[in-house]
């Protein structure tokens, strides 16, 4: 203790007991102090909690008040794609069974219960989806518009509207008055088929097999045509009356022929009549009255609109099937008669044919560029990044680059295949692209093509040093190594300028780049450390000629302007002692003199001036010079000659 300690130093009673106080005075005080801060931190502490629970009494009142958020249906997600589907059923219903049960009374009959549950049902959905569509979102300025009043005042107004309402009035009151035997005055229901094409629409375009879809697609509206053909032929054959004439459906009490009774054969035969009569393949009984006429020559008009349909629909699916083949086949018969206008080897052709084959039956005849021309950068940028971005990170020198340099590489990557035996790179040439190889096997063979070395498989590159340039390489940019497929190989080929124009951007990435490499070369001694042995590139040359002419250039212009300040500030300088010299009464220098001394020294300005814009042809201008020279001579002499031969005479 600190009186232990005093104590022990010998103080007095009365120094003791003054000491002894003042500690426990400041012993006190830092109490008080301590005391006096942990209430503050208390009182700090209930405050902050006291405003956190009114803040979120606050927050819980606004989302109280606040108006709950509207269920919109966006009509490009699943959801809609699935109701779709959902209405289609109902639709597709009511197209092929409303005709079928109004003009075949058996079919009615016999499956009544099963028919108003299936109507019903239906009509449940048609509510249902006009609610749906009261809360299907639209874009407007590219923001989804989830307004509640908006959506609805805009499905009001609209004409599919005025459909959905027709289609949902309750004709089915008619069978109190009509009875049972007129399912044909739902006939109404028929007014949603616009979902139903809707619906073929959206699957056309998000199937993978778009052109067989649009085959099927065709398929079921001519059998819908069909199958309306037929039911009306035999609400038509019932009219005129059962075996009238060959022409209309035979009796039905026919003891030789029992079965035309009953109500499959009914239709069979029907959709059979139908059939022949619209496809104008086969060939029925002539029509006998003129109403019977009439029918068949209308049968014969749709049949030859849906024959017409089914050739160029059918024409046009299937040259879309083969376009690509098409269009493929096209480039091989150019590069087969190239070769035979150029009489290339037969072996040599035999291995193009072979590399195009490879191409088609492994699914890479198509450009990736050509493909993906018609898509935004975002998307384009995108799909290369699934595509190849794990490609391009098993290269060392790219592992640990910036996230935007390697979306701009990955863009730049380019598809190539080599067939067995080429060559990717020889031992000496120019290195201009690097390689990794996606598919295949790489061998390094020796200068005589048959001593393999290593060889490269799947996930392996080469060729990332010599498109860096880097300064004391020894192998520079040249290729170090013989390099052959040994099969088929797909490779993805990145080249130096696509490097270069990359790294404008990123001049750090540049540098970590060429540091990676450097160390790459220090660790296989590929490397010259001495700055004497490391030649400085022509263009680094040329960029320092440049500078150096651009600083020049300033210069002078800064030392014209220092020049022309100076004479200024003389000129100034020598009025004012002139008026220095008037005043005096002292004689003054003329001002003429001055001015000639001015133009004296602009002369000698404008001379090198002259001089300096002279230095660059004198070349040119000595040649010229000596020439004028040599002919002045000549006519000298001559000249001198004829005065000879005059004081001669």
């Amino acid at each position: 203790m600190w009186y232990v300690k005093y104590s022990q130093e010998s103080l007095s009673d009365h120094d003791f007991n003054v000491l002894y106080r003042k500690k426990e005075q400041e012993r006190k005080e830092k109490e008080e102090k301590e005391a006096k801060e942990a209430k503050e931190k208390e009182e700090k502490e209930a405050k902050e909690k006291e405003e956190k629970e009114k803040q979120k009494e606050k927050e819980k009142e606004k989302e109280k008040d606040k108006p709950k958020e509207l269920f919109v249906i966006n009509p490009a997600g699943n959801l809609y794609y699935h109701w779709l589907f959902i209405i289609t059923l109902p639709v597709m219903y009511n197209w092929t069974m409303i005709i079928a049960r109004a003009c075949f009374e058996e079919l009615q009959y016999n499956y009544l219960i099963y028919w108003v549950f299936l109507d019903y049902t239906s009509d449940l959905i048609y509510l249902a989806d006009m609610f749906f569509r009261t809360r299907t979102g639209y874009l407007e300025q590219g923001l989804m518009v989830k307004d509640e009043k908006l959506l609805r005042d805009r499905y009001v107004s609209s004409f599919q509207f005025r459909l959905d309402v027709v289609s949902m009035l309750p004709t089915d009151v008619f069978y109190f008055f009509l009875g049972l035997d007129y399912p044909e005055i739902r006939i109404n229901k028929l007014l949603r088929i616009g979902r139903m094409m809707e619906f073929f629409t959206r699957t056309e375009t998000k199937t993978n097999y778009p052109n067989i879809f649009r085959i099927g697609n065709l398929i079921m509206y001519i059998l819908i045509i069909i199958h309306w053909n037929a039911c009306l032929y035999f609400s038509f054959s019932k009219s005129i009356g059962f075996g009238a004439d060959d022409w209309v459906y035979p009796a039905l009490d026919d003891p030789e022929e029992p079965a035309f009774g009953l109500p499959g054969r009914k239709y069979a035969f029907s959709l059979y009549w139908s059939t022949l009569t619209l496809t104008t393949i086969g060939e029925t009984p002539p029509p006998a009255l003129d109403s019977e006429f009439l029918f068949h020559v209308v049968d014969f008009l749709v049949g030859v609109l849906i024959f017409a349909t089914i050739v160029g629909n059918i024409a046009t699916m299937i040259s879309n099937m083969n376009a690509a083949q098409a269009q493929f086949q096209a480039r091989i018969d150019n590069i087969k008669q190239y070769m035979q206008v150029r009489k290339v080897s037969k072996d040599l052709e035999l291995r193009v044919i072979k590399w195009f084959d490879y191409l088609w039956n492994n699914g890479k005849a198509q450009d990736e560029r050509e493909v993906l021309r018609y898509l935004p950068d975002k998307l384009k940028a995108e799909i290369a990044i699934q595509v190849h971005m794990d490609t391009l990170k098993k290269v060392r020198i790219f592992a640990d680059c910036e996230a935007g340099l390697l979306i701009e590489l990955v863009l730049k990557l380019r598809p190539q295949v080599f067939s067995p035996g080429d060559y990717i790179c020889r031992k000496g040439d120019i290195g201009r692209e690097m390689y990794i190889i996606k598919d295949g096997k790489l061998a390094v063979v020796a200068d005589d093509g048959v001593t393999q070395f290593v060889v490269l498989g799947s996930g392996s590159y080469f060729g990332e040093i010599s498109i860096l340039n880097i300064k004391g390489s020894k192998a520079g940019n040249r290729r170090t190594a013989n390099i052959r497929s040994i099969g088929y190989s797909d490779l993805f080929c990145l080249s130096k300028d696509d490097l270069m124009e990359s790294l404008v951007e990123y001049p750090d990435a540049k540098g970590m780049l060429e540091e990676k490499g450097r160390q790459i070369l220090m660790k296989d001694g590929l490397i010259d450390l001495d700055p004497a042995n490391i030649k400085p590139e022509v263009k680094e040359l040329e960029e320092k000629v440049n500078k150096l002419y651009g600083t020049m250039d300033l210069m002078q212009t800064k030392l014209k302007k220092i020049l022309g300040s100076y004479k200024n500030a003389d000129k100034a300088l020598r009025h004012r002692i002139a008026d220095l010299e008037r005043l005096t009464g002292e004689e003054v220098e003329d001002e003429e003199e001055e001015e000639e001394e001015v133009k004296k020294e602009e002369k000698v300005e404008e001379g090198e001036r002259k001089d300096e814009g002279e230095e660059d042809g004198e070349g040119e201008k000595k040649e010229d010079g000596e020439r004028g020279s040599e002919e002045k001579k000549e006519e000298k002499t001559d000249k001198e000659k004829d005065e000879d031969e005059e004081k001669g005479e």
